[in-house]
This record gives C-alpha cells, sequence and structure tokens, in this order.
C-alpha cells in the first residue's frame, strides 16, 4: 500500500483526513470502500462535507492511486450531490486507494485529502471459449479467408452454439445473421448456449455473425464467426490435355490446369475434379494428372465439386493418341539434265493412318552426290528446300557442271501429332541435255532383197540424225555390217565412217544417204551408229544405233535372179523381223 505523506492525520472511522488553517471543511466518504473490500463492476461513492456549511463547497476532486504510485483523476463534480458511479470494469485487477477534495471558494482553497481504505478490485472479463455452427462442411470460420461454409437450404436451420467463462454472466445477443429479421438474445436468466434460427429465407453469399457477451459487472466481450451459404454448383473449362494440340504423340498424357479449370464463384471454392475414363471415376485434387491413353480417340469427362459438395455437370473432351510415325511413298522427280537452268520440280507422296500429314510441318532436304551412294550427299551435305511441305523445287540454277552427278532427296516428315520420320535418301543421276537420235521414219533401205556383188543393185538408205537441242559440235556416224546368222565371236564391220562438220545442227536435224553392196547370198544386219567411240556426253546412249536387215538373193544362171520372187510366207516373216529390228535399241 502506498500512503501519501500528509501533516496532522485525522484518522476517522471511514477515512483520514488532513486539514488545513485555510479551509475548516473536509470530505469524507460516507459510502467508500470498506477496509480489504473487493470490488466488481460499478461501485457507488458517496461524500459528505465535514465542518461547515457545504455550500461554501463549489468543486469536488476524486483521484485513484495507480500500481506506479502516481494518482489518475476518476472525477471532477461541480455540484452536489456529491456522488460517484466508479466503474472498476476500467482498472485492471489489483490493490486500490482513492482520495478526495474540494475547493472552498469562501477561502479560496483546496481542502484537505481525504485518503479511502485500501481495496482490490476483482473483476472477470467474460472470455468466450466457443462459438460454432453445425453442418460446417468447410473451413472453421476464424476468418474471412478461412470461412466456415455450409449448403443450408432457403428454409433450412442454422444453429449455433457458444459458450463463456464468467463469475457473473448475464447474457449474449447474436447479430448479423443470414436471413430477414433479428435473433432474440440468449438470456438473462435462463441460458440455452444455443439459437436455432430459421427465418425462412438464408440467401447464398457470405455472413459475419457476431456473439455478444455480457455480465453484470458492465463487461462485454464480442467474437465473429464468418461463414458462407452455397448451394450453386462449380462450373468447369477443359483442361490442358498433353501439349494442348489436338493430337497427342504419347501414350502417357499429362492433364493440366485441371483445379484452375473449375470455377466456383463467390462460394466455397473447389474441393476436387472428378475424372471418368472408361466409366471409372478418379478423384482429383490436384493442378496435374497422368493417364496411359490408346492410340487413336477417347473421351475423357471431368466433373468439379465443391467445398461443400455441390457437384457440376460433367464436361467431354476429346483426346486423340497418334504415336505411330508417318509412312513415305515415293518421289516425283522432274527430269535432270545439265540443260535445267532453275531448281527442278520434287515432290513426295507421304500417308498417316492416325492423326495425318502435317504438310506445314514437313521437310524437303536435297544435297549433290558423285556416286548416288551413302546417308550424306558428299558434294555439299543436306540443304533444306526453299519451301516447306512435300512440293518443292530442289537443286541449282547452274547444272551444266553436273553431269552424271546425283542429285540425292530425302524427306523429313511430320504428322499432326508431332511424330516425325526422315526417309532413306533417293538418288536421281543428272543426265547431259544432249541427245541425239535417228528419226526412224526417215532412216531406212530403199530395198529388202538385191543381187549380191553388183553395183548397179547397191542398196540406198536414207538417214536423218535429230538433235534434241541445238548442237554445235562435229558427229562421226558409222554404217556398219554383219552376218545375220552370226555367232558371238563375229564382229561388227564397219563399212563408211562420215564425220559431220560442226555446226550441222543449228535447226536440229541432219540427212544423209548411204550406199551399200551386199557381198554375197544370204541376210545381212546393217546399223547406222551415232557417235561410236562415246567422245559425245549424251543423254540416251541406247538410241545412237538404228539397225536395218537386207537380203543378198542367190544365183544360179548369169543374168536371173531365181530367188526374187520369194515365198509369201518368207516375205510375211521377213518383215517381222524388219520390224522388229527398226525398234531395237
Amino acid at each position: 500500500m502506498v500512503m501519501s505523506s500528509v501533516p496532522q492525520e485525522t484518522h476517522l472511522e471511514d477515512d483520514k483526513s488532513v486539514h488545513f488553517v485555510d479551509s475548516p471543511l473536509s470530505f469524507s466518504f460516507t459510502n467508500g470502500p470498506a477496509a480489504a473490500e473487493e470490488i466488481k463492476g460499478v461501485k457507488t461513492l458517496t461524500f459528505n462535507v465535514n465542518g461547515g456549511n457545504d455550500e461554501n463547497i463549489s468543486s469536488m476532486v476524486l483521484e485513484i492511486q495507480l500500481s506506479d504510485g502516481s494518482w489518475s483523476e476518476v472525477r471532477n463534480l461541480t455540484e452536489s450531490p456529491w456522488l460517484v458511479y466508479f466503474d472498476s470494469t476500467q482498472y485492471a485487477n489489483g490493490s486500490y486507494q482513492l482520495r478526495v477534495r474540494g475547493w472552498d471558494h469562501n477561502v479560496s482553497n483546496h481542502t484537505d485529502w481525504t485518503i479511502s481504505n485500501q481495496f482490490s478490485i476483482v473483476n472477470q472479463e467474460p472470455v468466450i471459449t466457443q462459438f460454432t455452427l453445425e453442418g460446417i462442411a468447410y473451413g472453421d470460420g476464424s476468418t474471412s479467408s478461412n470461412r466456415a461454409w455450409l449448403s443450408t437450404p432457403l428454409e433450412g436451420d442454422l444453429n449455433f452454439s457458444w459458450s463463456v467463462l464468467d463469475d457473473d454472466l448475464s447474457h449474449a445477443s447474436l447479430g448479423n445473421t443470414p436471413g430477414s429479421g433479428s435473433v432474440p438474445d440468449d438470456g438473462p436468466g435462463t441460458l440455452n448456449y444455443a439459437w436455432s434460427w430459421s427465418p425462412g429465407d438464408i440467401q447464398e453469399g457470405t455472413y459475419n455473425p457476431r456473439l455478444t457477451v455480457y455480465d453484470y459487472s458492465g463487461f462485454q466481450v464480442s467474437d465473429t464467426l464468418f461463414i458462407g451459404i452455397d448451394r450453386t454448383p462449380p462450373t468447369m473449362t477443359a483442361p490442358t490435355i498433353g501439349n494442348g494440340e489436338s493430337w497427342q504423340n504419347q501414350e502417357e498424357v499429362t492433364i493440366s490446369s485441371i483445379m484452375s479449370s473449375a470455377e466456383d464463384g463467390s462460394g466455397s471454392g473447389i474441393a476436387e475434379v472428378m475424372l471418368n475414363y472408361s466409366d471409372t471415376w478418379t478423384s482429383i485434387n490436384d493442378e496435374t494428372y497422368t493417364v496411359n491413353l490408346n492410340d487413336g480417340e477417347t473421351i475423357l469427362g471431368f466433373k468439379p465439386i465443391d467445398n461443400v459438395g455441390n457437384q457440376g455437370e460433367e464436361i467431354q473432351v476429346v483426346v486423340n493418341v497418334d504415336t505411330l510415325n508417318p509412312e513415305g511413298i515415293s518421289w516425283t522427280v522432274d527430269t535432270l539434265t545439265t540443260s535445267n537452268d532453275a531448281p527442278v520440280n520434287v515432290s513426295f507422296s507421304a500417308f498417316d493412318a492416325g492423326s495425318g500429314i502435317d504438310d506445314e510441318e514437313c521437310q524437303i532436304q536435297y544435297g549433290f552426290d558423285a556416286n548416288g551412294i551413302g546417308a550424306i550427299p558428299d558434294l555439299g551435305g543436306w540443304q533444306n528446300a526453299p519451301e516447306t511441305g512435300l512440293e518443292t523445287t530442289a537443286g541449282s540454277n547452274n547444272w551444266i557442271t553436273k553431269s552424271r552427278q546425283y542429285l540425292m532427296l530425302r524427306a523429313v516428315l511430320v504428322d499432326q501429332a508431332g511424330n516425325e520420320f526422315t526417309t532413306i535418301p533417293a538418288a536421281y543421276q543428272i543426265l547431259p541435255g544432249l541427245d541425239l537420235s535417228w528419226n526412224i521414219t526417215s532412216t531406212n533401205v530403199d530395198r529388202l532383197v538385191v543381187r549380191p556383188s553388183s553395183s548397179s543393185e547397191d542398196v540406198v538408205i536414207s538417214s536423218e540424225i535429230t538433235s534434241n537441242e541445238v548442237y554445235g559440235g562435229s558427229v562421226m556416224v558409222h554404217l556398219e555390217a554383219a552376218p545375220a546368222d552370226r555367232n558371238s565371236q563375229v564382229e561388227w564391220t564397219n563399212i563408211e565412217t562420215r564425220l559431220i562438220p560442226a555446226g550441222s545442227f543449228a535447226n536440229q536435224t541432219h540427212a544423209m544417204t548411204w550406199n551399200y553392196s551386199v557381198p554375197e547370198a544370204g541376210q545381212w544386219d546393217l546399223r547406222l551408229v551415232i557417235d561410236p567411240t562415246n567422245l559425245i556426253d549424251e543423254f540416251d546412249e541406247g538410241n545412237n544405233a538404228h539397225y536395218m536387215m537386207v537380203t543378198g538373193a542367190s544365183v544360179n544362171n548369169p543374168g536371173t535372179v531365181p530367188s526374187f520372187a520369194p515365198s509369201i510366207l518368207g516375205i510375211i516373216g521377213v518383215g517381222f523381223i524388219i520390224a522388229w529390228i527398226q525398234r531395237k535399241k
């Protein structure tokens, strides 16, 4: 106990008075704290003026001594009655004293301080130990971010319960509840510690019911329960399947953005998403999930469920899987000659039974090779064609230097699912642009049967050489003969050699006439050969020779040719032989 040091202490029954010469008056507690009294709540303090006329008192001050020894004003009264309602709940529990004095305007000075007995404040403030609601499906309601969610029907019941620690509990009230109307207080008197609230119009939304507990000491404490009513099913959009494309190229497909694809608006939030695959439902509460699917089309079902059990409608997503590589079929390539002066057209046909060929992603590659063998062109490696797809151009603007080389081609095939396959290289030889050949309609003998060794009956051969392009060089030509019944040991005999001078093919043709004398009776093969030593590089060396046949008739008497009139069957046979020779290359 802290006591004030004042002169001339006078101990009264209920107080201690200190007298000053200036004022004969003093205050005493008529209803003050008793010694060691325990005070709760509000205590009414009354005072009496001693020693004279209280009309001389114009004001009264009441102070309380705090735990640190300092004094703090409680009330300052400026008129009687001298009465103070002391609210002990404004101070912490502990030991205290009060003191009082007044202003004596008759002497213009204060009266002495009168100090009360020492007393204790022993208030117990209510402590709410429970405030909850039946049927909470999710959350605990402790904060707005951890709201307690229910799916209570429109005309359903909300059953609240509460409990508190207090020694003089009075009653409790409940506010901010869903629906119309007000919830009646619980107490005073009989306390149920619960409410069953059924207004009949509980709307969906969020609410913050507030419990307030009162006691007879004047204390009141409150607690808020954050709740939400959610009866609306959630919705869902399609999650991301695999790489997000319409076709997947793996049997193991990862589904992502599952939970974030479901939406519950302002409701309780998504608890899980149910996946339906092959009529089997699986619960998912993660953003990703992996399934194994077969090639072809698969339908997956998704159904969102919120935290209070509301189920959304099922959505279906089609998943296409193609794990097989595309297949190549064949090439189509323009004629490759040294006469080309620009890249040639090339195309490749391919097939994919699953997702189909993705032409925009396919790429044709080309290169030049010396022998057309190997996986990589040895004259510069692989190059991409200028356009993507399976129809493009390839090659060079200068083909004149590439005679007998090979244009190598390969295709990088990609299907709609992203499966990729590179074909085995194909090689196409680049041939010379020039081609000399016989015009077979203008090249033939004038007769089929003649008298042997008779210059008057020489076979006259008409011939015409054609060139597919203007050629400025010279050309050597042979006329050769051999017995028709020869064996493999008999060689052709060169009958005549001619050199066609340079510039003769300005108009791409050159005609010549030959004479041949049959040496003896029998059948003889004739042939005209262009460039017999193969000095000229041509597109087709196989059409440089033209074959004919002539027969030397037997001579029995001078001046007659008895066999000159062959039989009908002989003529027909000769005709077949001639036709065969003219078509022989």
